[in-house]
This record gives structure tokens, sequence and C-alpha cells, in this order.
């Protein structure tokens, strides 16, 4: 009961955040709507990997034991976690110009045709 209530409330508060904020911080280029439908679908990739991982950690949980991939479940939970809060926003990306970072690409990739 407890741990449901936990997970509706942490699925709210990002669905509010999703609303309200991450389309303006991650997707600022879009149209408004666009850019919320965008934070949205994020959500939706965690709602429906849910079951997902039920599934394939349920199936772990009864082969090695259920208080080590709890553990493991609680320690990815909270990697994953302080990953999403270092994760930079599209101001900070260095995503203003449209080619950067493709200047090393085209250099080191680029065939050489003009050797002596």
């Amino acid at each position: 009961m407890a741990g449901r209530s936990a997970a509706r409330r942490r699925f709210f508060l990002y669905g509010s955040a999703a609303a309200l904020v991450f389309n303006k911080l991650f997707f600022p280029t879009f149209e408004p709507l666009t850019g919320t439908l965008l934070a949205f679908t994020t959500y939706a990739v965690g709602f429906i990997a849910r079951p997902l991982g039920g599934v394939i950690f349920g199936h772990y949980g009864d082969r090695v034991g259920r208080r080590r991939v709890l553990v493991i479940t609680l320690v990815l939970m909270g990697v994953a976690t302080a990953l999403i809060g270092v994760l930079p926003t599209y101001a900070s990306a260095c995503l203003r110009r449209p080619g950067a970072g493709r200047e090393l690409a085209a250099g080191v990739f680029a065939p050489r045709t003009a050797v002596p």
C-alpha cells in the first residue's frame, strides 16, 4: 500500500513537471504544445517500461532471491535519479549552434582526396 502510493505520487510529480517545466527546459525550439507532448512522451516511456521491468526483475527475483533483486533495483533507481538530476538542459548542452560537434566528426571521418 505504501509503495503504491509513493509510486503514484512520483508519477504525479513527474507528470506535473513534464507539463509545466520540461517543455521549456528540454524542448525550447519546438512550439509549446509540441514540447509538452515530447515531455509527456518521456513520461509514457517510463509508464510503459514499468510492467516490463516488473516481469524481468520478478523472474530474477524468483531465481536469485528477492532481497538481492530489491537491492539491485533500488540502486538502479538511485543511479537513474542522480543521472536525471545532472542531465543538461537544452541551453547548456551546446545545441544552439546548428553545426556544433560536427567539425570533429567531419575531420575524422572525411576521406582525404587531396593526397600529394
